[in-house]
């Protein structure tokens, strides 16, 4: 049997000859600093990969596949770390706190907000949502402010899960009281990421919490958090306690039906009835 290294090493001559130089391009204007890319589009890279993750498991198993996704994950080459995701993709239910903490070590080889949100959202993030014993690791991870943006932007992306499974509202409450005081744009927009969707699956307790936090809180954060949001209401969070209206902190009955999940104002067949 060939060693994971000698198929992480065919899949990288893939993916050399197979990407796009003049997608290349474009795919930097997505990034402040320069990235390594092959030129890939997402859809077809996902179809290989969907296929070597087919072949893997039929022939090999899914301890095999995990260690050419590692192997993948090492790279300083995009399309390698998004590919090593895309083969794990779909099969997190059948990982366990061995393979959690092998992704979490991928936490330190990030280069890129494209293969964290990978690695955090599709794969970190569902496994939090399913097992509560893993909430610990958020906090962990945003206590890291001398490490770069990508541990602390973790501690926020991978509740996004959670929050729209409608779980874990207090440690989402936490890690945003954590990493409030961040200035890095990147822990930030993933903040605001989290918040937002918070908003979406749970408007009426996301909203009053907002208003508590409004004054600390970054306005990137703040406009990422309520883009969702009605108008008025987006507009009410958005003043600062010097610019509120007369009207005080109750809602008006607008605001009240908006807020409501189950109103038509909101995403229809959200509700449980």
């Amino acid at each position: 049997m060939k060693p994971p290294a000698y198929i992480a090493k065919h899949i990288r001559t893939v993916l050399k000859n197979g990407g796009s130089a003049p997608h290349t391009v474009e795919v930097q204007r997505f990034f402040k600093h320069q990235v390594k890319s092959r030129g890939w589009y997402t859809g077809e890279l996902r179809k290989v990969a969907v296929r070597f993750r087919r072949t893997i498991l039929a022939e090999h198993g899914v301890d095999y596949l995990l260690q050419v996704a590692d192997q993948l994950f090492r790279g300083k080459i995009l399309e390698e770390k998004v590919f090593a995701v895309l083969m794990l993709q779909g099969l997190v239910g059948e990982f366990g706190k061995s393979e959690f903490k092998l992704f979490e070590n991928w936490l330190d080889r990030v280069s890129s907000w494209a293969d964290h949100d990978g690695l955090v959202h599709y794969l970190i993030g569902p496994m939090i949502a399913a097992d509560a014993s893993l909430l610990s690791r958020p906090p962990r991870w945003a206590r890291k402010k001398t490490a770069g943006p990508w541990h602390q932007r973790a501690a926020a992306v991978s509740l996004i899960h959670s929050t729209r499974q409608h779980k874990n509202f207090s440690d989402i409450q936490r890690i945003t009281e954590m990493l409030l005081t961040s200035d890095d744009d990147m822990v930030q927009k993933g903040l605001g990421w989290l918040l937002r969707e918070a908003a979406k699956a749970n408007p009426r307790q996301t909203v009053k919490y907002l208003m508590t936090i409004r004054e600390r809180t970054p306005r990137l954060v703040l406009r990422t958090a309520c883009e969702t949001l009605p108008a008025t209401t987006r507009d009410r969070v958005l003043k600062t306690k010097s610019t509120t209206d007369s009207h005080g902190s109750s809602w008006t009955k607008k605001e009240e039906k908006e807020l409501d999940p189950c109103s038509s104002a909101q995403i229809r067949g959200s509700c449980v009835s």
